[in-house]
């Protein structure tokens, strides 16, 4: 009885510590690398709406599309194929999702002169973009970037992931941030070098597995929240081709209750400053690092005043990886 129980004891001991264990890598190899993006939606987002003599439904804006008589579709292809099958019905049932809630309506097709059928509908199945990579887990071969979600521009929608890829993308020019208005860096894609898949699209950045080669050797330790200080850090970003480099900046607020927002800073590199203005899109996953170690990613700009940032905690994105 006595070695039942102990062995119980020993087996509770060893499910409960590698759990505990690996909720945060300690050490990862730290990115900088712009990455080019690409993400299929798990269904079709309604975007928006254009007129037709008579084609009304219930969607509205950010609504996403799952099945059209009880088909299910995943893209707009998938949709524009059941639209040509089904022509000679005047409406279709129409399965979608709002708010995580499945729902039902019907939409009338409408058929212009040429033959084209009309639904009324603006629609989108995926997005193409660039980020920054923010590190990679030797352990499992997974990574971390953007530090924030994907979603549709138009209704700030997060896609739902149906499947992706980070690819390889040089850096051509950069727009310049000015008048509180973001700039953002122009890229060259190369969809056939894939990097790694797109399996996560979180709060706190992308995720997926790194399927490319790297050097698991340059490793640097994770920071906590508390270990952050205010004062000089720096953040690995690339402005040309795909060349990291490092570039100074000034923290000036820790704040770990934020969900993303947990580092307010300042750009104090004259050189990143002349050549983008401040922060611009394509800058966000860039790691940030002090006393030698990665604390946070750069996420946002401060649109007042493009020179300041705001950076995500690596721990949250850490312990959003699955």
């Amino acid at each position: 009885m006595n070695f039942k129980i102990k062995l119980l004891i020993l087996f509770l001991a060893f499910i409960l510590l590698p759990l505990n264990t690996l909720a945060a890598s300690k050490y990862v190899v730290v990115g900088g690398e712009n990455i080019g993006i690409n993400i299929h939606s798990n269904g079709i987002l309604v975007v928006g709406f254009y007129e037709t003599d008579n084609s009304k439904s219930d969607l509205k804006i950010g609504d996403v599309i799952t099945s059209i008589n009880d088909k299910e579709v995943s893209s707009i292809n998938d949709m524009l194929k059941l639209i040509n099958t089904n022509s000679n019905s005047i409406s279709l049932k129409i399965g979608y999702k709002r708010n995580n809630a499945l729902k039902t309506t019907n939409l009338k097709l409408v058929k212009d002169e040429s033959g084209v059928f009309k639904t009324g509908l603006y629609v989108k199945d995926s997005v193409t973009g660039i980020g920054t990579l923010t590190f990679i887990d030797p352990i499992t071969n997974k990574y971390g970037a953007l530090g924030h979600a994907i979603t549709d521009n138009k209704t700030n929608i997060k896609f739902e992931v149906k499947d992706g890829k980070i690819f390889k993308s040089d850096i051509l020019s950069i727009d310049k941030s000015r008048d509180g208005e973001p700039g953002e860096k122009n890229a060259k894609f190369y969809f056939d070098t894939t990097y790694g898949t797109i399996d996560q699209n979180e709060e706190t950045g992308i995720y997926g597995t790194y399927s490319d080669d790297y050097n698991s050797n340059l490793l640097v330790e994770v920071g906590e929240i508390e270990d952050i200080k205010l004062g000089n850090a720096y953040i690995k970003t690339t402005l040309e081709n795909n060349k990291v480099e490092n570039f100074n900046i000034e923290i000036l607020k820790v704040d770990a209750s934020s969900k993303t927002k947990n580092i307010l800073f300042k750009i104090t590199d004259s050189r990143l400053l002349n050549e983008t203005g401040g922060i611009v899109k394509g800058m966000s996953g860039s790691p940030i690092i002090q006393d030698n170690k990665i604390i946070g990613a750069v996420t946002h700009t401060v649109i007042s005043d493009n020179t300041k940032g705001y950076g995500i905690s690596i721990v949250k994105m850490l312990e959003s990886m699955k």
